[in-house]
């Protein structure tokens, strides 16, 4: 963490709080999803029932469950990372892999034809962008 009078605080606490933010959303939503799998299965079922990939929820349903669980703990660790060694590596990697997580869903809702569920997904995308353009090294 640099020093309190140091240029570099801000852009550090904008680093903290993206990994910070994506970690909570993600491991919440993974969590969510491994102790809710029956839940979340039988409502996407009937969410993607007249698209195309309606034999598919399930497959997908577990791939995004371990793409978020991956975001998640990718920006656990890279949080961590920050602020005890100042490291990014980690923590890129875990905003990089929410960008396309968030893309996933978008493109899932797209399909479903939810296009509010869709633009509801376009701000925590773009907390994945200012994460990737923050966290460069």
């Amino acid at each position: 963490m640099p020093s309190f009078d140091s240029n570099l605080l801000p852009l550090w606490i904008v680093q903290a709080l993206c990994a910070a933010f994506l970690a909570a959303n993600f491991l919440q939503t993974s969590l969510d999803k491994i102790f809710d799998w029956k839940g979340n299965l039988g409502w996407l079922t009937g969410h993607f029932s007249k698209t195309p990939v309606r034999g598919l929820v399930a497959p997908m349903l577990f791939t995004l469950m371990v793409m978020e669980l991956a975001s998640g703990v990718l920006n656990a660790v890279g949080l961590v990372l920050l602020v005890v060694s100042g490291g990014t590596r980690v923590a890129l990697g875990g905003a990089a892999l929410a960008g396309f997580t968030y893309l996933s869903l978008f493109a899932g809702q797209r399909l479903a034809k939810d296009y509010v569920g869709a633009a509801a997904l376009v701000p925590y995308f773009l907390v994945s962008l200012v994460a990737l353009l923050a966290l460069r090294g």
